[in-house]
């Protein structure tokens, strides 16, 4: 028998070395016994349920092992021993190994077959090799323990028990490799292939598939699947969206259960939806979007009062109602927390929200009659929301603007388009005064606007793209922006004041490590951020003003936006650095965002004075994967005592942490098709030269952005010229070790395309001229990073003078009381004509007649 084997094997040789192999069906003598034995994990199974240790009779009982299979199963016992899976003692009894040893966590593989072992508790990531990674997948939660070092001292992880498997299916692209079936996966993160169990059926080979795996991979075998679903072929319209869903995760298609809901719900608005509303539809509020937009979740509405003895304005920012069909717990809320938020592609929209109520009842359509809840404010000249209220409402919007179409209007109130909106020009003008107001007390509170370019695709009518434009922000996008700021901090300045638990978005200020990076670089061009160890928010604003106007504006501000943390939704209130907020939270946008559903819920239980608590949600279904930005921040805490207990940790932290993945999960598929877009693009411009700037530089080689066409490839140092580069983190620079050129950030170069590789999203460029390379360095390379250069510091220039002290705690009784005053005397046209009841809602503004109803904040010490 083995000399017959032998023979196979020497025969097929050739073809194992060029295709991954299923040993199992081919030669099962290879890796079966004669008789099937427990695997590991059954045997573990026993010993973690079990009370007490464990002798070999009874674990081979509890398990039903016959006779003839006991040898085979004392074989893997001590197989599993000497791999730290379980320990004997001297009677001869099983336990499990010391579980303080072992770390648990998730594999994060890498497309060339190692990965990492990210723990749980935000300790230091294990390297797993590529023999240990032959039996996981991307995103498999293991049990692992530290096996020793690896060449690069790197703590290494031998796998001891694989807890769950995050992977059902797999999308990817068919092949026939000599007559064997595989599928080659689109995500590179599975750098294993998954055979095909049986025939492909219909599917031809070089199609989009998904598998549903049948069988996990093991240290001797690949991942078998069979395919569950043809999406055809690579170059189908649209074809790059149907792999992200998949590849990511998404959920694109809504339960039968959603969609049953969906359709009980009426067309419009029923009488009996306006009980305890009050009644705006005479008040001519308006959306602003942008001219593709289908779902309106905020109008507004501004007219100017007096507040005090002087001028002031009453701003109310309607918020569609979408709490009032969707309910906790029902179908349509089971599929919109699954999604957490829309996801938005060239030329489509997975919607959080089935169509009927994203586009339809909760939209806020002109000409129709809507359920808002309203956000109410008393603004100062300067930007002082000095009073606001919440309250369920009934709208009619008036119109839906474009914000090119506000533009136009605020540049020339007598041109064709404000001709066109006659009688709603002095409203945008109202609009357009308070959104200043909101903007000199946003200079004055030192919060970080960045002025990065943003992009947008437009494709033809096969869905590739046709060209790519930077997008326009305008003073339409700002005002807009404005306004939804002030009522999301409204929102959460309720929740802090009534103490109600919710999802706060908070911004954690830069790391000490992110800061040493960005100041010594800053060094580099002649430029400092101030503020010591702790910069404030308008450290960085000050920054940005000397930024403006020089031609590499674009990528410092980028380098600054990189030293920021990640903003997430939390229940722990920490503020929000960039915009310099003591509370923040999302309030206006519950059509596509599901934190803004739930503080929603909590401003209306803090209205009927009650109190909200999400309670029937499986936890098994919430997304818990955190970034690695806040594993680190975890590791800190723990370090320095803050981190919160297990047992403190309540629904609302573990939908902080669902919702802030779905987000960043959104964000990767569109990144991930945009990305793939782009290189379909540029794929037929092979050759062709372009001039770009150094977006990024690493030890491998350097990042370009194109000019013009927005698209960013890298040149590999490789290609950079017959010299041996040296990578300066502090410089952000390649310096050639015998030539002395050097490749820094911002520098400007012309480069060809030379690859592109669509399955990796990757663009290969090459140096064709280094058009504003730096020359060879005529200072010492080891003298301090930033004196061989002031560039970008103009003669004379000055330091800008201090930002103006925010507002003290003494003031804020008086100011209350000025607003109170002014604002109960300015009963505007906003108040109720008529109403469906006599709300509380309807007592002036600044009176706090329903504590519930209305909340007041002064000039507050930030």
């Amino acid at each position: 028998m083995i000399t017959a084997l032998s023979g196979k094997l020497s025969n097929v040789a050739p073809l194992l070395c060029g295709m991954n192999f299923n040993y199992r069906e081919y030669f099962p003598l290879l890796n079966k016994h004669s008789y099937p034995i427990p695997s590991r994990e059954e045997i573990l199974g026993i010993l973690r349920t079990s009370k007490g240790k464990q002798t070999v009779e009874t674990i081979a009982g509890k398990l039903g092992v016959k006779p003839e299979e006991f040898d085979g199963m004392v074989r893997r016992l001590n197989a599993m021993e000497r791999d730290g899976q379980i320990k004997q003692d001297k009677a001869g009894q099983y336990v499990l190994a010391n579980q303080d040893s072992f770390i648990i966590g998730r594999v994060n593989s890498h497309r060339d077959g190692y990965g990492f072992l990210i723990p749980d508790d935000g300790s230091e990531d294990l390297f797993l090799p590529e023999r240990e990674m032959q039996r996981v997948l991307h995103g498999d939660k293991v049990t692992a323990r530290i096996v020793g070092t690896d060449r690069r001292g790197r703590l290494e992880g031998g796998i001891v028990e694989i807890l769950d498997r995050a992977n059902t299916h797999v999308i990817g692209r068919l092949l026939n490799e000599n007559g064997v079936w595989i599928v080659a996966p689109e995500d590179k993160r599975f750098s294993q292939d998954i055979l095909l169990a049986g025939s492909p059926g219909k599917a031809k080979s070089g199609q989009i598939v998904s598998v549903e795996l049948t069988e996990q991979p093991t240290k001797y075998a690949q991942a078998v699947g069979k395919i569950v679903e043809v999406l055809g072929d690579v170059d189908d319209p649209g074809m790059e969206i149907e792999i992200a869903v998949r590849k990511f995760g998404v959920p694109h298609e809504f339960t039968a259960e959603a969609k049953k809901a969906a359709e009980k719900l009426p067309s419009q608005i029923r009488p009996a939806d306006l009980e305890d509303r009050v009644d705006l539809r005479d008040i001519p509020f308006v959306t602003i979007d942008g001219e593709d937009a289908r779902d309106f979740d905020d109008a507004v509405y501004c007219e100017t009062v007096k507040v005090g003895r002087s001028k002031g304005y009453r701003l109310l920012v309607a918020i569609a109602d979408v709490s009032h069909y969707v309910k906790p717990n029902d179908a349509l809320d089971h599929d919109a927390l699954l999604r957490s938020t829309s996801v938005y592609f060239p030329r489509r929209v997975i919607p959080m929200l089935p169509e009927k109520l994203s586009n339809g009842l909760c939209s806020l359509n002109p000409d129709v009659d809507r359920l808002t809840l309203v956000c109410d404010m008393v603004i100062t000249a300067d930007g002082e929301v000095t009073a606001y209220q919440f309250y369920p409402a009934v709208i009619h919007s008036a119109a839906r603007f474009t914000y090119t179409e506000v533009a136009a209007i605020l540049g020339n109130t007598k041109g064709p388009e404000a001709n066109k909106r006659l009688k709603l020009v002095p409203h945008l003008l109202n609009l357009y005064e308070v959104f200043h107001a909101l903007l000199r007390a946003r200079h004055v509170r030192g919060a970080i606007d960045f002025e990065t370019t943003e992009t947008y695709i437009v494709c033809n009518p096969s869905g590739k793209i046709e060209k790519i434009l930077p997008r326009t922000r305008n003073d339409a996008h700002k005002l807009i922006e404005e306004c939804m700021l002030a009522a999301n901090v409204c929102a959460a300045d309720l929740l802090k004041e009534y103490k109600h638990p919710g999802t706060y978005r908070i911004h954690a200020s830069p790391t000490k490590e992110k800061l040493t990076q960005v100041r010594n670089f800053l060094k580099q061009v002649g430029l400092h951020l101030g503020g010591g160890d702790a910069p404030s928010a308008s450290d960085y604003a000050e920054l940005m003003k000397k930024i403006k106007g020089r031609p590499d504006a674009p990528l410092l501000q980028t380098m600054l936006l990189r030293s920021m943390q990640q903003a997430v939704y939390s229940p722990d209130n920490i503020g929000h650095f960039g915009l310099s907020y003591d509370a923040y939270a999302h309030f206006t946008s519950p059509i596509r965002r599901y934190p803004d559903l739930l503080t929603h819920r909590a401003i209306k239980a803090i209205l009927q004075g009650k109190k909200y608590e999400p309670k029937g949600i499986d936890p098994s279904l919430l997304n818990t994967t955190i970034s690695n930005a806040a594993r680190k921040q975890q590791i800190l805490d723990k370090a320095a005592g803050k981190k919160k207990p297990e047992k403190d940790l309540t629904i609302w932290d573990a939908l902080g942490v669902h919702c802030s993945a779905n987000e960043r999960r959104a964000d990767e598929a569109s990144r991930d098709v945009e990305a793939w877009l782009k290189c379909y693009f540029i794929r037929n411009k092979i050759g062709e030269e372009f001039t770009g700037t150094i977006s990024g530089v690493t030890q491998f080689g350097i990042f370009v952005q194109l000019d013009d066409i927005y698209i960013e490839g890298l040149v590999h140092v490789t290609e950079l010229g017959a010299d041996y580069f040296q990578y300066d983190d502090a410089r952000h620079e390649l310096r050639g070790e015998r030539t002395g050129k050097r490749y820094q950030l911002t520098d400007r170069v012309t480069v060809e395309v030379s690859r592109v590789d669509l399955d990796a999203r990757k663009i290969d460029l090459s140096i064709v001229q280094p058009t504003g390379i730096r020359p060879p360095m005529a200072v010492d390379a080891r003298s301090p990073a930033g004196e061989r250069s002031k560039a970008g510091i103009k003669p004379g220039a000055k330091p800008a003078g201090k930002v103006a002290a925010k507002p003290v705690k003494g003031a804020v009784q008086a100011k209350e009381k000025s607003g109170g005053n002014g604002a109960s005397r300015s009963r505007s046209k906003a108040a109720p004509a008529k109403s469906v009841r006599q709300p509380a809602a309807n007592t002036p503004v600044g009176k706090r007649a329903t504590k519930a109803a209305v909340s007041r904040t002064g000039k507050k010490k930030r």
